[in-house]
């Protein structure tokens, strides 16, 4: 039992210790086993019908999807791509735009997805799981913001980002050949997202903006409000009477304030905290 505590323990320090491309690795493994041990269950609920009806009713699998894999060869081939795009994306964008690239790359190709099968297949096809989509967007961003930058390559040297991604690209076409072209058109739907998104970037117009948004405000909802350890002292000092506190002292209690904003409570002096103690009792 111990063994197994100082498992979690170890994997639990890990993931925070990790930076976004690194959790949605951790993320998309770990429901990954969870869907070997219930498969049908977990793609009957999280992956993205082809049927707009079933959609409607399970309208969260337009994002679960893009975190489900049905096989090892799947997961493996998105999440090493994932991790080497996903790592240089960073170096160019912030961790809100790898997100925002991520997610809505994987909406706009469920969207399509859906659209696909009920506008033009008119079929019912098999749901779409995978983090392709969503891969793909990220991977067609970087490379159409760098698209000279080279990789150095085991066995084969040097290749220009825009080639690797070209060949990503083609290899989805090729795709649409096969019956079952759910996961192609996917994968091409996030192509094209990630190519727009990125040159909207580029004029200065972030599309994506909205979603971030919303992540922030749902982020905000669920983090827990912290108390603070002494009687609230005000800045402001329209609530501070020249009678209670002299002109002097309120400017030591703001740089007491402002030292607690950048370092915490816990940074203060023996003094500092004293005397913000007696100035809350007054």
């Amino acid at each position: 039992m111990e063994l197994v505590l100082s498992i979690f323990n170890d994997i639990k320090q890990a993931y925070y210790k990790a930076n976004i491309v690194e959790k949605t690795i951790y993320i998309n493994v770990f429901l990954f086993l969870i869907t070997v041990l219930l498969n049908k269950y977990i793609i009957e609920w999280f992956a993205l019908p082809s049927n707009l009806d079933s959609f409607l009713s399970k309208p969260w699998t337009l994002l679960s999807y893009a975190f489900i894999h049905q096989n090892l060869f799947h997961i493996l081939s998105n999440l090493l791509v994932l991790y080497y795009i996903g790592n240089l994306f960073l170096d160019f964008y912030t961790k809100k735009q790898f997100i925002n690239f991520y997610f809505l790359g994987g909406i706009f190709g469920g969207i399509v997805f859906l659209g696909y099968y009920y506008f033009v297949a008119k079929t019912v096809a098999l749901p779409l799981a995978g983090a392709s989509a969503a891969v793909t967007t990220l991977f067609i961003a970087i490379a159409t913001k760098i698209p000279r930058y080279s990789l150095q390559l085991r066995f084969i040297g040097s290749v220009e980002l825009w080639v690797l991604a070209a060949i990503w690209v083609v290899l989805s076409i090729l795709q649409l050949a096969n019956p079952d072209k759910g996961s192609a058109i996917a994968h091409l739907s996030g192509a094209i997202f990630g190519y727009i998104y990125t040159k909207q970037l580029s004029k200065g117009n972030d599309i994506g903006s909205w979603f971030e948004y919303i992540v922030e405000y749902f982020s905000n909802l669920l983090k827990p409000k912290k108390k603070s350890p002494f009687k609230a002292v005000y800045k402001t000092k329209k609530r501070t009477s020249t009678n209670e506190v002299s002109k002097s002292k309120q400017r030591k209690i703001d740089d007491i304030l402002d030292k607690i904003s950048k370092s915490g409570y816990e940074s203060l002096t023996k003094e500092e905290k004293d005397f913000l103690f007696r100035a809350g009792k007054k």
